[in-house]
């Protein structure tokens, strides 16, 4: 496949990674479940919940390895992690282990966190490389549906196993990240991007758009509990799938336009094939190679940071503070949201973490195509 057709096609590999990796995100919907099967107390659940973000404070453990590893190496290490930091837990609640303790359990939670920094590097580091002149565009898009995660997981959930969430949420969280990332390693490396017109460019960023506020919209709706019933929970995850391989239109299309061009590039070399030396230096032939000089594509300048020199940044500063004393809020509230439903009588605690996904998605979508529009 020629290499703006790939170029596409790892952005969609990088929201389907995204669209998985948020491993934590789904922890409401069965932490009540968790509490009971592992008898611990409140303030020992909550210990779990910061556990799987206290793994991602060993992240540059990943930065680190994306430097002196193949990147689809990468991608299996952290699955890899998730795998055994989710398959143990799994494995333990329903009897396949010996009893764990509950600081094993806590250790096995930051390993599952920690997973989510690996799939995290090898997206942002593919996708800003193949999307050099249009990086933070890119990045949104496909961090945004890092929202979807929980939505996802509990559609699956409520097809599969609607009674043994905690079971059910578990096994998925170690197995489907290692199924993804199997199917997206092909795709996870560096493309040499040598055409694409910025008219093209931004054409295929407007349908991708596009697609994904629809996929948003979707994903709202479909959570909302008086909409919900309506769909059977079958239907509902049906579409959710369907709207992860919307995507996939970009690159197909954009492979379409590549092959009409090889076949007008090749009728145009058998209808000059004849002529003499002279003939071929006319007009016709300069505007050939005109046209193929425009379809360069215009590459941005990448600028490596060394610790000493970021930490010196204001910038860093600013993105480290508003994270800290922003995104940390969210995560406490969203990490005790099936206890805030229980005290307060939800009965349908999964329909509320689908529909606080739902609205965290179109959260990390604003800024991007905010970007979008101002640029």
């Amino acid at each position: 496949m020629a290499s703006s057709a790939l170029q596409w096609l790892s952005l969609v590999g990088m929201i389907w990674l995204q669209a998985i990796s948020g491993t934590n995100t789904n922890f409401p919907a069965y932490s009540t479940q968790l509490k009971q099967l592992l008898s611990i107390s409140q303030v020992q659940l909550n210990n779990l919940a910061f556990a799987s973000d206290a793994g991602k404070l060993f992240g540059w453990f990943s930065g680190l390895a994306s430097l002196h590893l193949p990147l689809w190496l990468v991608l299996i290490i952290g699955s890899t992690l998730g795998l055994i930091g989710y398959g143990v837990q799994y494995l333990f609640i329903t009897n396949q282990i010996p009893s764990l303790s509950y600081w094993q359990v806590f250790f096995l939670t930051v390993i599952a966190g920690n997973s989510i920094c690996w799939i995290n590097t090898v997206s942002y580091v593919v996708t800003i490389r193949n999307f050099p002149s249009h990086h933070r565009i890119a990045v949104g898009i496909t961090t945004s549906y890092q929202g979807l995660s929980a939505k996802i997981y509990t559609d699956i959930v409520n097809v599969v196993s609607p009674h043994n969430q905690a079971r059910s949420y578990l096994l998925l969280n170690s197995i489907l990240p290692l199924l993804v990332s199997l199917i997206a390693g092909p795709v996870s490396r560096e493309v040499e991007v040598t055409r694409s017109t910025k008219g093209r460019m931004g054409i295929r960023f407007v349908v991708m758009f596009v697609i994904t506020i629809a996929t948003g919209i979707y994903a709202m709706i479909s959570s909302l509990q008086f909409l919900s019933t309506k769909l059977s929970r079958l239907s509902n995850l049906i579409g959710i799938l369907v709207s992860l391989l919307l995507p996939l239109l970009v690159p197909i299309s954009e492979k379409i336009n590549e092959l009409v061009r090889f076949w007008q590039k090749k009728r145009e070399r058998l209808r000059v094939y004849h002529f003499t030396v002279d003939e071929n230096s006319s007009p016709r032939t300069e505007n050939i190679e005109v046209k193929e000089e425009e379809e360069v594509e215009e590459i941005g300048v990448r600028e490596e940071i060394a610790v000493k020199l970021m930490v010196r940044r204001i910038d860093f500063w600013l993105y480290f503070f508003v994270y800290f004393f922003g995104a940390t809020l969210g995560l406490v509230y969203l990490n005790n949201l099936g206890q805030i439903a229980e005290s307060r009588s939800c009965s349908d605690i999964s329909s509320l973490v689908s529909l606080s996904s739902s609205f965290g998605f179109f959260g990390r979508l604003m800024p991007s195509l905010m970007d979008y529009s101002f640029r």
